[in-house]
């Protein structure tokens, strides 16, 4: 492709992309011709589905039929719309592939519907009856875990009326989240902060975290006050739309017979309520090698003159504590840096990696209307492929590597899996992208001279587990709190869900924060609260990475075909099963310890470094 000449700044179109660092979508269809034909093909299937309505009890030939017809379907129909999506990702603003998306999303709408029946139906089958339909149908034993997985919701489950009473307040539901959200996005008023440059300029949820990352301690100042004052003053409204999330919680868990709003929430998953309190205690239990790093933070600061009080605030937070770093890298040596990180995992894995770049697994470059961020996505029968919007920094290869560990164990487990278990659950989800990162670190500094780069990577890997594993285990823990207080019949008012912030907040950071710390509002604006107990996923996530890359880094072999069969297994077994068959039980604090001592070790790593430098 020739070069275009762009203006500093100007983004290119996308027609200016050079097509070799754009993704190849012609594996998912060679044409926009052959979409639509599949398009109409599968509006016709998804008619038919409802035709098992009441008979999918009656025999184990017509329940394998119906199974067989959902998953053909179902392929069909997230093929159409993984293509839109990505196809409309690349552009915003091109109308045309937005309204393709529109139709693909509408069409998985119809789809959900078409079976939205199926489950119920086969939740009132005697448990007996299932079994002996598995045993006497051919092909129905591929099914066996999946209504495994059904049948634990059984004693969840109530009759006809009340069912339908519930899926009518799924929709009402979904109100406190809607309500956050147009308060979050459209309503609250940020106010205007001063920049490094003494301007003033508009806070926005977008440059905040740059704020706080500003070398200026009054710019962090500024921002933090500024954000948190403008949560404190809807306070109020924002506690009692929190309050009525977690009420529904309550309520629907209350409904479906368990004892709790968090055992609702783990249920599903097939989860042990000992995983998140495991989580909790352990994360309590290494509070003190986090305050070893809140005192190095201080102190580093402190030396460069950016802590004019002599004091840490939780401002202070997220500024590099390591001096301004030139490591600027391309994609292409990125590319071969993860490759070379990822050599522990084995020759196939290496290969299929290396084929998948050179294949155009991979959306390099940002261009006008490009959606932003970075994710892996893909669909059974498709490549995965990611997205990124490439800046020649560690950050980005960070989150090339990240995405790469998603795609790969998409990759195993499509290779590995018959349809009907060829995805993961959000449980595992992040456990092959994080364990790229701890192999890319492991790499980096094991190849790297310059103290000031090593301590740069190792500042990397420790704000990496403050913020992944500390504070979603904070919120971790407040989510627990706030709803054990609602289940003992206490008013979730603004100054009691403060106060459990604020408690919690003195519990994990110490002295860092005041008696009456602005932090204390803090909940009032993370939005994941609204999709609860989902948080300590995060944690478990980092924790049994960190645990799988240091076994496979110590132990080699063996660790690394326990870690390929988990990668290739898909949603085969419960996700607990699964990590235990990797070697990482989280029902215990051992793989939780186990992680916890490799932030340990870089802190000592990073002292050592400080030191050698006096």
């Amino acid at each position: 492709m020739t070069a275009i000449a762009l203006k500093t700044g100007e983004l290119p179109t996308r027609s200016q992309v050079d097509p070799e660092r754009t993704w190849d979508l012609t594996p998912v269809y060679p044409s926009e011709a052959a979409w639509e034909a599949d398009l109409t093909r599968a509006a016709a299937l998804v008619k038919t589905l409802p035709q098992f309505k009441g008979k999918i009890k009656t025999s184990g030939k017509q329940l394998l039929a119906y199974f067989q017809l959902r998953d053909s379907v179902a392929q069909l129909v997230e093929k159409l719309y993984v293509y839109s999506h990505l196809k409309a990702d690349e552009d915003k603003s091109d109308s045309h592939y937005q309204g393709l998306n529109d139709r693909a999303l509408a069409l998985y709408t119809q789809f959900g519907e078409a079976i939205s029946w199926a489950d119920p139906e086969l939740l009132t089958a005697k448990a007996e009856r299932i079994e002996e339909f598995i045993e006497k149908t051919s092909g129905l034993e591929l099914y066996r875990h999946k209504l495994a997985e059904l049948m634990l919701r059984r004693e969840h489950v109530r009759n006809p009326e009340i069912e339908e009473l519930l899926a009518q307040y799924a929709q009402v539901s979904q109100g406190p989240s809607n309500t956050f959200s147009m308060l979050d996005n459209a309503d609250l008023k940020l106010p205007m902060v001063r920049n490094e440059k003494g301007s003033e300029v508009q806070l926005t949820h977008g440059n905040y975290i740059v704020f706080l990352q500003s070398r200026h301690p009054e710019v962090r100042k500024g921002a933090y006050l500024g954000m948190m004052g403008a949560f404190d003053g809807m306070r109020n409204t924002i506690a009692a739309n929190y309050a009525s999330k977690v009420k529904g919680n309550i309520f629907e868990a209350r409904a479906r017979n368990y004892k709790s709003a968090l055992a609702a929430a783990l249920g599903p998953d097939n989860v042990p309520l000992t995983v998140y309190k495991n989580l909790v205690a352990t994360a309590h239990e290494y509070l003190p090698v986090l305050k070893r790093y809140l005192d190095l933070r201080k102190k580093q600061l402190a030396q460069r003159g950016e802590l004019p009080d002599g004091k840490l605030h939780m401002w202070d937070l997220y500024v590099p504590i390591v001096g301004d770093v030139d490591y600027a890298i391309d994609y292409q040596s990125a590319q071969k840096q993860i490759l070379d990180a990822v050599v522990p995992l084995g020759r196939e894995y290496v290969q299929a990696l290396g084929d998948g770049f050179a294949s155009r697994w991979v959306d390099v470059h940002e261009n006008k209307g490009k959606r932003s961020g970075a994710y892996s996505s893909g669909c059974y029968g498709t490549p995965p492929y990611m997205l990124m919007n490439w800046q020649d920094n560690l950050e980005n290869m960070f989150t090339l590597a990240h995405e790469a560990g998603h795609s790969m164990h998409s990759w195993y487990t499509r290779k590995s899996q018959p349809y009907a278990y060829g995805d993961y659950t959000i449980f595992v989800a992040e456990v092959a992208s994080t364990c790229n990162e701890a192999l890319l670190a492991h790499h980096l500094l094991a190849v790297e001279k310059r103290d000031d780069l090593r301590l740069y990577l190792i500042n990397h890997q420790l704000e990496a587990f403050r913020t992944t594993f500390f504070r979603q285990t904070l919120f971790a823990e407040f989510e627990m709190l706030a709803h054990q207080a609602a289940e003992n019949g206490e008013a979730l008012t603004a100054d009691k869900l403060s106060q459990i912030f604020l408690d919690l907040n003195v519990k994990y950071y110490g002295d860092v924060v005041d008696a009456n710390d602005a932090v204390k509002v803090e909940w009032a604006r993370i939005p994941h609260f609204y999709n609860s107990f989902y948080v300590y996923k995060y944690a478990t996530g980092i924790s049994a990475a960190t645990a799988l890359a240091s076994g496979i880094l110590a132990q080699g072999a063996p660790a690394v075909k326990k870690y390929v069969k988990f990668l290739s297994s898909g949603s085969s077994r419960y996700s607990i099963d699964l990590l235990k068959g990797a070697g990482v039980d989280l029902s215990s604090s051992k793989a939780i310890k186990s992680a916890l001592d490799v932030f340990k070790d870089y802190l000592d790593q990073f002292e050592a470094l400080l030191n050698r430098q006096k």
